[in-house]
This record gives C-alpha cells, sequence and structure tokens, in this order.
C-alpha cells in the first residue's frame, strides 16, 4: 500500500469523481461552465462529507492556479489581526489566474471581531477574488455572513455509498473485502468518507493477508462481533432477562462502542421485522414470540433506548432499561 493515506491518496479531483453530492456538482459545474460564478460561497455539512475537496475541484475549474489558491484554518487563524492580514492580502492581483481563491475551513471558529471584519470584505470584494467558506456548525455563522453568499448544504453519504466506495479503494489496492465488512467500515465511519477511508487504511496495514473477512475488521476496529449481536437478540427475543444483561455488561467490559452495537442490534432485529412481514421468508428468532405485533414494540423500545444512549452518562444503562422493560412486560403478559 502506498505511504501516502488513502483519503488523500483517493481525493477526487475533478467533477465526476465527486460521490454524493450530485446536486451540488450539477450546480456549481453550470456555474463555471456559464461563467456565473459568485464572489462568495458557503459549503456547510458535517466533516468528512467534501466540503473541502468540492472547494479546490471549484478553484480550479474557476482556473485559478495552485499558486493563487489559498487555505485557511480558521480554528488557527482565527483572530481579528489574521483576518486584517487576509484583507490586505485580497487586494494583491493573482500571479497567473483570473482568480484567487481563498478557502477558509471550519470558518464558524472565527471570533466576533474577525467576522466583522471578513464581513467588510465580502461586501465589497476585488473582482479577482471568491471567497469558499467551509463549515460543519451553520448555525455558528453569522447570519450577515449567510446572506452574502450562495450556500449549499453537503448531505451525509448513505451507508450504501460509503461502502461502495471503501470497496472501490480496497480492490484498487490489492485487497478484497467481504461485503459485510465493507458495510461494517461505512457504518464505523458514520458518515464521513473521511473517517471510513481512515478506518479501512487501519484493517489494510493490520492485515497478514490481501483477504479481509468481517470478522478481522471487527477484531481490528473493537466492533462488537455479529455473533454477540445475535446472542443478545436471541436472548432478548426468549425474554431470558439475565443473559440479555450479561451480553450488555460483556459489551462494557470489552470497552465496545455501545452505540455501534445499538445500530447493529437495531438493524438485526429490523431485519427480522421485515422478514416475518414477508409472505416468502420467516425468522427463526421470531417464532419464540407470542405475535407480530411483540417484535414492533420490542423494536420500538430498543430505538427509544438507542437515542438516549448519546446523551447517557452510563451508556449501557438504557439499553439496560430497554431489557428490564421487555421482560416486566412479559411478565405481565402485555408486552
Amino acid at each position: 500500500m502506498s505511504s501516502e493515506v488513502l483519503y488523500r491518496k483517493y481525493r477526487p479531483k475533478k467533477w465526476s469523481e465527486v460521490t454524493g453530492q450530485a446536486e451540488i456538482v450539477r450546480a456549481l459545474s453550470e456555474a463555471v461552465r456559464s461563467k456565473r460564478l459568485s464572489h462568495a460561497y458557503l459549503f456547510s455539512g458535517s466533516r468528512g462529507t467534501g466540503k473541502t475537496t468540492v472547494a479546490r475541484i471549484l478553484a480550479g475549474e474557476a482556473g485559478a492556479a495552485e499558486e493563487d489558491i489559498y487555505e485557511i484554518d480558521a480554528a488557527s487563524n482565527r483572530g481579528i489581526d489574521d483576518i486584517r492580514s487576509l484583507r490586505e492580502h485580497v487586494s494583491v492581483l493573482p500571479f497567473s489566474s483570473p482568480f484567487k481563491v481563498y478557502i477558509i475551513d471550519e470558518v464558524h471558529m472565527l471570533s466576533k471581531d474577525a467576522w466583522n471584519a471578513l464581513l467588510k470584505t465580502l461586501e465589497e470584494p476585488p473582482r479577482h477574488v471568491i471567497f469558499i467558506l467551509a463549515t460543519t456548525e451553520l448555525d455558528k455563522v453569522p447570519e450577515t455572513i449567510v446572506s452574502r453568499c450562495q450556500t449549499f448544504a453537503f448531505r451525509r453519504p448513505s451507508r450504501e455509498v460509503i461502502g461502495e466506495l471503501v470497496g472501490k479503494v480496497a480492490r484498487s489496492e490489492g485487497y478484497s473485502l467481504e461485503a459485510g465488512a465493507a458495510d461494517l467500515i461505512a457504518l464505523l465511519g458514520d458518515g464521513s468518507f473521511r473517517d471510513a477511508l481512515g478506518t479501512l487504511e487501519k484493517v489494510i496495514a493490520s492485515s497478514a493477508d490481501k483477504k479481509l473477512s468481517l470478522a478481522e475488521v471487527e477484531a481490528i476496529t473493537g466492533a462488537p462481533p455479529a455473533a454477540l449481536v445475535d446472542s443478545f437478540l436471541a436472548a432478548l427475543l426468549s425474554k431470558d432477562c439475565d443473559k440479555s444483561l450479561n451480553v450488555i455488561a460483556e459489551v462494557g467490559r470489552s470497552g465496545l462502542a455501545v452505540e455501534t452495537f445499538m445500530t447493529l442490534v437495531l438493524e438485526k432485529a429490523r431485519l427480522i421485522m421485515l422478514r416475518e412481514h414477508s409472505a416468502s421468508t420467516r425468522s427463526d428468532l421470531v417464532t419464540r414470540l407470542s405475535t407480530r405485533s411483540d417484535l414492533v414494540k420490542l423494536l420500538s423500545i430498543l430505538l427509544s433506548a438507542a437515542e438516549a444512549t448519546p446523551r447517557a452518562a452510563i451508556k449501557t444503562l438504557p439499553l439496560e432499561m430497554a431489557v428490564v422493560e421487555v421482560c416486566e412486560r412479559a411478565q405481565s403478559v402485555v408486552i
């Protein structure tokens, strides 16, 4: 594998390589084609969704050479003096391009005084300057700034989209990746292409061969094994409170991410529900239940626990409470 990190190695360099942001690519490429570029853009969205990547492509498509593209990290350059220096710099003509492009990442980190200074530049920008602001926290960007930019909200890519990319990159690096392994890496990426490729890189670096299995990804990443998820659901569907709580305790002792465990449990329970309501398939586990509605109620209880988990001081507590609720309902014959 190349010493270059995967996210940088496979970072898109042209519009056709951008994944998961078709509407944004279409709008920006048309703006370039029709020569209707704005003086300021604001890209918002969660981490690893391609904001900076698209900003770089836009800069290049606008005709800016490498020496006329400036990337600024607002987290490290957030003060009034930094923006004053920027204002002085923008007045200088480009070296060899029709435009100078300033990409300001994590722009929400700017101080109040810095925002005011930047606002003056955005109100009357030089004709040869394009600003591209990027943020993961749009609500922290002043409305006065937002109103002076063309805004684009980057969507979190689906697991399917991330999984396809992970599989493609693995193959390009000479590795075979089980479908289940690619899906788990996509899940662990939590909506971020960058994080997913970082996880893939970790798995590749730790693998002894060119075949990456689901079990190997579970072991290397510390993700909950599928067998543990199955064991928990089987116990819960059987109303076996002790065994269900023991599995949760094992998750806690092992240091596994409870949120990831909950997601996998919910997905498996959802799959069982869908199979049970299909005329062509039936789940073996669901035969432990008295009615189909039992599974729907169980899934509702688990869903509530999953929503509470991120806020819980004790991460396993919402799931433990869900188990107790299921068992108590079973004892009262009304689940």
